[in-house]
């Protein structure tokens, strides 16, 4: 690339959404930077952007030539950032993003820690159970539960497992009989977390190995967890939970594990940051501490002591 220059300039256009808003930005015609992209284009051989009268679309190269601009500024921000503040702490704003169970269960407990360490960082908590796109938000950490990382753009470092499995109350199976096989639910109520693909389903393996997946419509959906076990609880139906959540509510007997000898999936909790071959002091800081401190935070709860350990 002759001029790294067009890589900043294209990733500035994408962010402000127009050539004018860019160009007002930065303080230069919008012909000069139209053109530029235009070189840009030529050079690469491939067209970044579709232009309409009123607004501007990335075609699918464009798409993935984006992180690699937005990698390359990003380098040049944090060799900025560690060339004037290379003897003193790290400082700035950290955003990052984590499912609801995680930050309640795990982050609560460690981030005071992290504060006090380093009082020049910020954090801006995004909770969040909904798949958040790094790049486009602007996130610089985020916690997700997958059972593994396929994005390209993105490094992944694994720190807990995380599974699940099906609960109910005593009473609700009373009402409905021990189901033996999932297709004994079809007729049970059930309760889901929100799933943005619309598609709500079960995966279980048995114990001998047979597969199987079951749809459902769900009586209640939400993203809180905490109130999909209360309401489960309370006999509004049946639900796919984390262990370590309903732990002391099965030992309690509120709540009993259902078709015991089918096995949903175990994924495992990821801390996933956009691929940059610079980091900003003190993003690399909170990646670190994370990495060090949440298996640690997850023994102090009890959770690591579970093979299915969370979910979010």
């Amino acid at each position: 690339m002759k001029d790294i220059t067009n890589l900043a300039l294209f990733a500035h256009v994408v962010e402000h959404g127009s050539f004018s808003s860019a160009a007002r930005s930065l303080g230069i015609p919008k012909s000069t930077l139209s053109r530029r992209i235009a070189d840009l284009e030529i050079e690469l051989g491939v067209r970044l952007l579709n232009r309409t009268t009123r607004k501007l679309y990335l075609t699918d190269v464009g798409r993935e030539f984006l992180v690699h601009c937005q990698t390359v500024v990003a380098a040049a921000n944090a060799a900025e950032q560690v060339t004037q503040f290379v003897q003193e702490k790290p400082r700035g704003k950290v955003r990052l993003s984590s499912p609801y169970a995680i930050s309640q269960s795990l982050l609560v407990q460690i981030l005071p820690e992290f504060m006090a360490r380093y009082p020049d960082v910020n954090i801006d908590l995004v909770m969040t159970n909904k798949p958040v796109n790094l790049i486009e938000e602007q996130v610089d950490i985020a916690l997700r539960v997958r059972a593994t990382m396929e994005e390209s753009s993105l490094i992944g470092r694994e720190l807990l497992p995380s599974g699940q499995a099906l609960y109910a109350s005593p009473e609700l199976v009373a009402e409905y009989g021990e189901p033996t096989h999932p297709t004994d639910l079809v007729n049970w109520p059930a309760l889901s977390m929100h799933y943005s693909s619309g598609r709500y389903q079960w995966s279980f393996t048995s114990d001998n190995g047979e597969n199987l997946v079951l749809s459902y419509q769900a009586r209640l959906i939400t993203d809180d967890l905490w109130v999909l076990r209360e309401a489960a609880y309370q006999h509004q139906g049946v639900v796919s939970l984390p262990t370590y959540l309903c732990r002391d509510y099965v030992k309690q007997g509120r709540l009993v594990r259902v078709l015991p000898n089918w096995q949903m999936p175990v994924g495992k909790l990821h801390l996933v940051y956009p691929y940059r071959r610079g980091l900003l002091p003190a993003v690399r800081v909170l990646i670190d501490f994370l990495l060090e401190r949440m298996p640690l935070a997850a023994g102090v709860a009890g959770i690591a002591s579970d093979t299915d350990a969370l979910e979010g």
